[in-house]
């Protein structure tokens, strides 16, 4: 009988989608010696968004070497102030979370995000052993070897491992047989970049009002991001005024707490939705980022996720190449698979209920609701577990992401 013929691989992995997750991604693996090839056209718009930086990102985006270049771009978040403007009758105070609580100068740093994908394709550029390719991605097939990625050019790519990471309406995930559930809330999100004349102090403010977070996140000098959760009817009576009229809401709506605002650069609006996936991997193919999941913008949680995604991926990967295993096989995809279902799971459950009791007016809901920010207020020990755990599930951490390095042993 005949041998059968295999195909030559083009790369060990195909990261498919450049935003930060697949530039993160595909930097870990070539540093790491696996040929590895972007696919896709990097996109860097200033369009007002920006991202919040939990530490655990911090750290994977230095251990790759992109964070000194950045972080005089972003601004330190070491305090976080929450604060109910729901209107119920039970208040609770302002509760303060101090990052040097827990050992941090900061909890993290909010940068935009045209900033942070520029900073990181920059790196690719200079990674030995990454290759990029600016067309998209067409078709994913999977094969006993080798996946095969088609290209809107007529090319087709092929590697033992093909990560799709090009987002919510991901062609990869779907041809890949990935299921999905999607929701979405009675709400739309305004986005916008804001000057003032007060100093934030480093310090991140939500306001919890009845129709969802409104939140102030710090840039560089006297600037700070918005995101402001509201129903879509407001939302569209808010995104109708002009800059002056807008900043002039934002400013009323946030007590006057940052003094006079004036909006610079773009604004956005984004109706508040999510996505889960039914698993992580399939034959030849994992999901990470927005192709893996999505979240409304409260409590900084999505691309948060999202760099945990690539830490521990990039774990697996190592880890399967160490042991002599075919990078795309279950067993190597396996350990990435159990390590993101339950951190994804836990995440997804909590942003949605409490953005769902600031919607509900009940008011037992409004009761646990105060008393729980209460208890954060009085009790150290359950604060800071609570800061702790709200950064990233701490035992769960891959080795970009903790305090040790690469040494630590995959938990």
């Amino acid at each position: 009988m005949a041998k059968r013929k295999v195909p030559a691989a083009d790369a060990d992995v195909i990261v498919v989608g450049p935003g930060p997750a697949g530039l993160a991604l595909a930097i870990a693996l070539a540093q790491e010696g696996l040929r590895t090839t972007l696919v896709g056209e990097v996109r860097t718009a200033r369009d007002g968004r920006t991202v919040a930086l939990l530490d655990a990102s911090i750290r994977l985006l230095d251990a790759i070497g992109a964070w000194h270049g950045l972080q005089m771009q972003a601004a330190p978040m070491a305090h976080m102030r929450l604060i109910d403007a729901t209107d119920n009758l039970f208040r609770p105070p302002p509760v303060t979370f101090n990052a040097g609580e827990i050992g941090l100068d900061a909890f993290g740093y909010n940068i935009e995000n045209a900033t942070l994908v520029a900073g990181l394709a920059t790196l690719a550029d200079n990674t030995r052993g990454l290759a990029r390719v600016a067309a998209s991605a067409t078709a994913f097939t999977d094969g006993a070897d080798l996946a095969e990625v088609s290209l809107d050019d007529g090319r087709i790519l092929r590697a033992p491992l093909v990560v799709a990471a090009d987002g919510r309406n991901s062609r990869m995930r779907a041809d890949a047989g990935i299921d999905i559930r999607e929701w979405s809330y009675p709400q739309t999100a305004l986005t916008a970049i804001l000057a003032h004349s007060r100093d934030h102090r480093d310090t991140s403010t939500e306001f919890h009002t009845r129709s969802g977070p409104f939140t102030l996140v710090p840039l560089p000098g006297l600037r700070s991001s918005l995101v402001w959760v509201c129903s879509p009817e407001q939302a569209e009576t808010l995104a109708a005024r002009d800059d002056e009229s807008f900043a002039l809401a934002v400013e009323r709506q946030a007590r006057s707490m940052l003094g006079r605002m004036r909006v610079e650069g773009g604004r956005g609006r984004v109706p508040m939705s999510g996505l889960s996936v039914a698993r992580f991997t399939a034959d030849r193919i994992a999901v990470a980022g927005e192709a893996a999941h999505v979240f409304p913008p409260i409590g900084a949680q999505g691309l948060n996720l999202g760099m945990r995604d690539v830490a521990n991926l990039r774990d697996a990967v190592v880890d399967a190449r160490t042991r002599g295993l075919d990078i795309g096989s279950p067993e190597a995809l396996g350990a990435y698979e159990r390590g993101r279902r339950l951190d994804v799971r836990l995440r997804t459950t909590g942003v949605d209920a409490l953005n769902r009791t600031l919607l509900a007016h009940f008011l037992p809901a409004d009761l646990l609701r105060g008393a729980g920010l209460i208890a954060l207020d009085l009790i150290g020990p359950l604060r800071r577990f609570v800061m702790r755990e709200g950064l990233a599930p701490h035992a769960r951490l891959p080795r970009l992401m903790s305090r040790a390095g690469a040494a630590d042993p995959l938990l």
